[in-house]
């Protein structure tokens, strides 16, 4: 699974050829979540209410480039980096 960013201690990844609706994977210590790319918003999963709303805030941001790396991906084409919150 691609590593696609990383900022905060949060890590977030997606799969190759996964299932929709479009969505992420985060990590943040031992928690891990699943966000919506449409939305920004948790959809499974566990993490820090205040991480989940960097995550959030950071999706809403980069949701173009999500999109993008989510189309490549579902293609079986690389996923390219995204610029972490700062």
């Amino acid at each position: 699974m691609p590593e696609i960013s990383r900022f905060f201690g949060i890590i977030i990844k997606m799969f190759f050829r996964d299932h929709n609706p479009p969505h992420f994977h985060a990590e943040y210590q031992s928690y891990k979540a699943i966000f919506s790319i449409e939305t920004g918003q948790m959809i499974q999963g566990d993490i820090p209410q205040k991480k989940s709303a960097l995550i959030t805030a950071w999706t809403i941001i980069h949701n173009k480039e999500l999109m993008k790396n989510w189309n490549a991906l579902v293609e079986g084409c690389p996923a390219t980096t995204i610029d972490p919150l700062k």
